[in-house]
């Protein structure tokens, strides 16, 4: 299983950007995708996820700011990330709890990490 980041970049204080991150083999379903975050110099720490029944849950920094979405069909994940602040710039990684197979215990699988810089 692969999961491939995309829509990272620059954007200034205030601005948006969408990341996207899509699962791809042998998948027979998945049940959470997420999102984290790592700064530099910080650790790594959940921004959003979304269960396969579309529940979520969001890191108390981004609520209100940030949506994360799923397709299922695509096996994709989805955040829109609004009125950004500097305290947003970190790596971007999605990940996603797959059941390769019936039956087959979850493993957990992640993204190479996207760059969000959001400058003052």
């Amino acid at each position: 299983v692969q999961l491939q980041a995309s829509g990272g970049g620059v954007v200034q204080a205030g601005g948006s950007l969408s990341l996207s991150c899509a699962a791809s083999g042998t998948i027979f379903s998945i049940n959470t995708m997420g999102w984290y975050r790592q700064a530099p110099g910080k650790q790594r720490e959940l921004v959003a996820r979304i269960v396969s029944g579309g529940s979520t849950n969001y890191a108390d920094s981004v609520k209100g700011r940030f949506t994360i979405s799923r397709a299922t069909a695509k096996n994709t994940v989805y955040l829109q990330m609004n009125n950004l602040k500097p305290e947003d710039t970190a790596i971007y990684y999605c990940n996603a709890d797959v059941h390769y197979t019936f039956g087959a215990a979850l493993r957990t699988y992640w993204g190479q990490g996207t760059l969000v810089t959001v400058s003052s």
